[in-house]
């Protein structure tokens, strides 16, 4: 039974009885005869009263032989603040008896017991809250941390792609919890904790929840920022219980997502002081390796700020082994998008290797959101099965943000966007070490109203200062169109102007690419509570500043002649390109090459996309234009593919 409803019937129940009792008390003399206080004295002078009792102002008596009542009849009456009464009836001969007022007997006891039952109801309350949880009373220095249910579905290696070595490294762990006896004959001893560590999306959390399916042992899941409330020494006791807990299911793993929220670096805090989250850290110390051991108990953590956890967190004994999740190649690409298409129908034309090729720098999550927004402009389309075309809008989508299509240029606007995208695309094409164009589009997307889009052919791990030189070159491409065919120039390269100033910067003082040498100016230092803001302190003199001030300016000035000479040197081609964008609005990569090609004879298109021919029609009916789903965030990729946004 539901235990509302059990608890519904049983308050029925006790005012049902409670209402029997009183009026089983009240009805106790239903058969005395009720005498109206006019009556009584009649009676009185009469002579018919044999006797009376008086309890108060309640008068009860027997008559005498005679009259209409019979001899020895009890009545009661209720007699008013009545002077003479005695002196009545004194001289008509009735017998008087005085008693002290009798009180109910039901409300004597409730008076009597009510503080006594309000304490032990309540006591009652309060452990019946703490022992089922109901509402958490007094139980905010439990865990909270979640038991894995074992009946659900299992993730297992099997749904884990591109990152192997990862893999690797923690069937160690699978294997110790399955067969624990081939380490321990040996002397070896598992790690006590393992650390993943890596971008945000990459796999972290999926991958501990594949070692707790393989290892088949319970897994317990908590948030770093579950530990800490606003109640001191809560914290703490929070990880005594989840260890506890942990201990009596032993052989177990104990995931903590986010670790950072409670391991960050001590004795950063303003004024030195010791603060609750410093207290949950060093229980957590204490109990990953303190004097009590807890065999069987094994810690996975995760986070994609491991630089600033506390030292003590991090050695040996404690956080043992650190494992790095990071960004996939385009193998791990290749197979992530195999795992995430197993129950997704794709069309014959789909080459999930061209896909893997042309999203370099994407996560595991920004692939899993690349399918899923394919089969969702699929079903947009009334399509039976998921198509390349498909795919490739859905990656325009994610990279370079959803097509605004209501919002209206007027033509002048859209002049200037089409030279301006235009600028950026022949400087990129005819730069030496820059990446490949991938699409030119003055179709408003996310905030821009236009934008250039490059991709290289290739994984990239390190960048050439040639390379980022050309990226500079072709931040400035959109400004140098606008000088070059308009008679002023707009505000659309304020963020392309903003980004080579930052890139210029640090290749001067962090990559030690300027004629200052391989130095780097300035530190970070984060601390706890006052963040990034104030993190970044200057180290060095004010005659340094200045001269990487002129450092910045001239790398800067270099790139925009380096655009300038491009676009003078190929103007007509910066024509005829603006004028094809103003006519079709988008334009691929492969359209782009072929127009150089057919006005200088030049081909040059990289070779991945020479070999690639233009993907096929779907079997299906004809497309129609999918409306905009949903805004998507691009991978934080380090200079390049970021969109380069011309207007916002």
């Amino acid at each position: 039974m539901n235990p509302t409803v059990r608890t519904l019937i049983l308050w029925i129940a006790i005012f049902v009885v409670v209402i029997v009792l009183w009026n089983t008390f009240q009805s106790g003399r239903s058969n005395d005869t009720q005498l109206s206080f006019t009556e009584f004295i009649e009676e009185v002078n009469d002579g018919r009263i044999a006797e009376i009792t008086i309890r108060g102002q309640e008068v009860t008596g027997t008559f005498k032989e005679g009259g209409q009542y019979t001899k020895d009849q009890q009545f009661e009456t209720f007699v008013p603040d009545y002077p003479d009464l005695v002196t009545e009836l004194r001289s008509n001969g009735v017998r008087i008896n005085v008693e002290e007022p009798k009180e109910n007997p039901l409300l004597q006891f409730l008076f009597g017991w009510a503080p006594l039952l309000l304490i032990v109801g309540l006591w009652i309350f309060f452990m019946r809250q703490m022992q089922t949880g109901g509402n958490k009373a007094l139980s905010f220095g439990k865990s909270r941390a979640k038991l894995l249910s074992t009946s659900g579905k299992k993730v297992t290696f099997a749904d884990v792609a591109g990152i192997e070595e990862a893999k690797e490294e923690l069937c160690e762990i699978v294997d110790f919890l399955r067969e624990p006896a081939k380490f321990q004959k040996l002397g070896g001893k598992i790690p006590k904790g393992v650390l993943l560590m890596g971008p945000p999306g990459t796999g972290k959390t999926l991958l501990a929840r594949a070692i707790a399916g393989e290892a088949n042992v319970p897994f317990f899941s908590i948030s770093g920022s579950d530990f800490v409330e606003m109640f001191v020494g809560v914290g703490a006791s929070r990880v005594r219980d989840l260890f506890d807990q942990g201990k009596k299911n032993a052989p177990c793993l104990i995931f903590i997502d986010e670790i950072d929220a409670v391991g960050r670096h001590r004795g950063a805090g303003l004024g030195g002081g010791h603060d609750e989250r410093e207290q949950t850290l060093n229980q957590l110390l204490v109990e990953m390796d303190g004097f009590e051991s807890n065999e069987g108990v094994i810690l996975i953590a995760a986070t994609n700020r491991p630089d600033v956890l506390d030292p003590a967190l991090l050695r040996p004994g404690r956080f043992d082994r650190r494992v790095v999740v990071d960004r996939p190649d385009i193998n791990g690409r290749y197979g992530i998008l195999k795992v995430h298409t197993r129950e997704i129908p794709l069309h014959s034309d789909v080459e999930l290797e061209v896909i893997a090729r042309g999203t370099p720098g994407f996560a595991g999550a920004d692939l899993a959101n690349l399918v899923n927004e394919a089969a969702l402009v699929a079903a947009r389309r009334n399509k039976k099965k998921v198509a390349m075309d498909d795919f490739e809008y859905a990656k325009d989508k994610v990279l370079m943000g959803v097509e605004r299509k209501t919002l209206m240029l007027t033509d002048d606007e859209k002049r200037v966007t089409a030279f301006h995208e235009a600028g950026h695309a022949l400087v990129a094409i005819f730069s030496e070490h820059s990446d490949p164009l991938h699409k030119v589009t003055i179709i408003p997307r996310g905030r821009a109203l236009g934008v250039t889009m490059q991709l290289p052919t290739e994984d990239k791990h390190s960048y050439r200062k040639a390379f980022v030189e050309s990226q500079i070159s072709v931040l400035m491409g959109g400004r140098v169109a606008e000088e070059l065919t308009q008679d002023d120039i707009t505000t659309g390269a304020g963020n392309d102007i903003e980004r080579a100033t930052e890139m210029a910067r640090r290749m001067i003082c962090e990559w030690g690419m300027s004629e200052l040498g391989p130095l780097s100016f300035g530190s970070k230092d984060e601390p706890v509570f006052l963040g990034r803001d104030f993190a970044q302190q200057a180290g060095y003199s004010e005659d340094t500043a200045i001269r990487i001030d002129r450092q910045v300016e001239k790398i800067v000035s270099e790139g925009y002649e380096k655009a300038r000479t491009i676009l003078t040197e190929h103007r007509a081609i910066l024509d005829r390109l603006a004028e094809e964008l103003l006519e079709i609005e988008s334009l691929d990569g492969r359209e782009v090459y072929a127009l150089i090609k057919e006005m200088t004879g030049q081909d040059l298109a990289p070779a991945e996309r020479k070999r690639r021919e233009p993907d096929p029609e779907p079997d299906n009916e004809p497309p129609a234009a999918a409306e905009p789903l949903s805004d998507a965030t691009p991978p934080g990729l380090p200079i390049n593919p970021d969109p380069l946004p011309s207007t916002e």
